[in-house]
């Protein structure tokens, strides 16, 4: 089958949306479909199986998208539309898969152009835009909702990656045909190589000297991005209560914007836990392993949101100890049986490090849970069964277009 792909998001970039992208992509690539990927011009060229990556035109001055809703949108997204018009004005196609806000596109393109359409739901946009801080206009938020609403019930399938996403479907598309696939393939497939050199003693043993953290030292660890929702101020926060009964412990986190990490980093220093404290800022998906291997405790302090952190998954596969918010956005996938669950503060964070830090019996018992979990319920081989589930579902209805 021949795909045309819209993703409209900075690709390739080490973050959650990217990743959702590059992975799906991926996977249908695998399962020997053809995939034209049409995307904005900022990111990193990759080099997938059978996927081709096509760039809207650039806008001027624009050199970094923003996570979440943003001004620059608006101009990349229109230009992302004219380029998906022209792709499908050049070629012929099986079919369109949208993700994000490109779903509308689908919506409007996919009856003149007499093709299915499969909308790729990594979240609820018009839930998202309400708790953003872009705006809170009550009619901007309502037509968004009139837009996911219009996606869904222009997408002959969708894929949703967390349980939420289905109370959406039902409510706006009652009856649509909808297949949950969890982003679990950035835990398996890539990663292999890169485990494989993780878990060498002396590689890890460099990454933490160059990282400048001791090499003994208890490591806590956070990947992702810097943004407010992720909790980190409440993280940084609650160092100096871990450091008061474990001086000896250093904390890492990975990602963010250079004024992101500026702003924790000033806050690090209002509280004098500046020195326990590394930040390496971006770095390659195919590094993680080996950070993560090198950790002891993963952390996902998020405080606020309903989807699922993609962190979640290569995390549950690491086989380290997870200390994370007890908030629907986290216990989706995590139960008391593979992390230690508390409240997003920074008290609560703070005897949360301290349990574990305390605890080595505790450690590897949520450990070796979370490993057998990853295992079992959320494998790569999973991701690509449920992937080729979503196309089976739409082939009959290709035959017919």
């Amino acid at each position: 089958m021949r795909i045309l792909m819209v993703a409209p998001l900075p690709f390739f970039q080490s973050r959650g949306a990217p990743f959702q992208v590059y992975h799906r992509a991926k996977a249908l690539g695998k399962l020997g479909h053809q995939i034209d990927l049409v995307t904005y011009a900022v990111g990193e060229d990759v080099d997938l199986p059978n996927v081709q990556i096509h760039r809207a035109l650039p806008v001027p001055f624009v050199r970094q998208v923003k996570v979440g809703p943003s001004l620059a949108k608006f101009p990349l997204d229109t230009l992302l539309f004219l380029k998906t018009v022209e792709m499908l004005l050049r070629r012929r196609y099986d079919c369109i898969h949208t993700h994000l806000e490109a779903g509308f596109f689908g919506a409007v393109l996919s009856r003149p152009f007499r093709l299915p359409h499969v909308y790729d739901m990594h979240d609820d946009l018009a839930e998202t835009l309400a708790s953003s801080k872009f705006t809170k206009n009550k009619a901007l938020i309502g037509m968004m909702r009139w837009v996911v609403k219009t996606t869904l019930r222009s997408a002959r399938v969708i894929i949703i990656v967390y349980p939420e996403l289905q109370n959406t479907v039902d409510a706006l598309a009652p009856g649509k045909p909808t297949v949950m696939i969890h982003n679990t393939a950035v835990t398996a497939d890539d990663a292999v190589d890169a485990s494989e050199q993780a878990y060498n003693t002396a590689e890890l043993l460099a990454l933490r000297r160059s990282l400048g953290v001791p090499e003994r030292a208890p490591l806590l660890l956070y990947t992702g991005t810097f943004e407010p929702y992720q909790g980190l101020g409440e993280l940084v926060r609650s160092m100096p209560a871990v450091l008061a009964d474990y001086p000896d412990a250093h904390y890492l986190l990975v990602g963010g914007l250079p004024h992101q990490i500026a702003e924790i980093a000033d806050l690090a220093r209002s509280l004098g836990v500046e020195q326990s404290l590394h930040l390496p800022g971006r770095r390659s998906h195919e590094e993680m392993p080996k950070f993560m291997a090198m950790a002891d405790i993963l952390l996902s302090p998020r405080s606020e949101g309903t989807n699922t952190p993609l962190k979640l998954f290569s995390y549950l596969d690491a086989g380290k100890a997870i200390l994370a918010s007890n908030i629907h956005s986290n216990t989706q996938i995590l139960t008391p049986d593979v992390a230690l669950l508390v409240d997003p503060t920074s008290a609560a964070l703070a005897e949360g490090a301290k349990t574990l830090l305390g605890d080595p019996a505790l450690c590897e018992r949520l450990a070796r849970n979370a490993q057998a979990l990853a295992e079992q319920q959320f494998s790569y081989d999973t991701f690509i069964t449920r992937t080729s589930e979503a196309y089976h579902l739409l082939a009959p209805q290709v035959s017919a277009v």
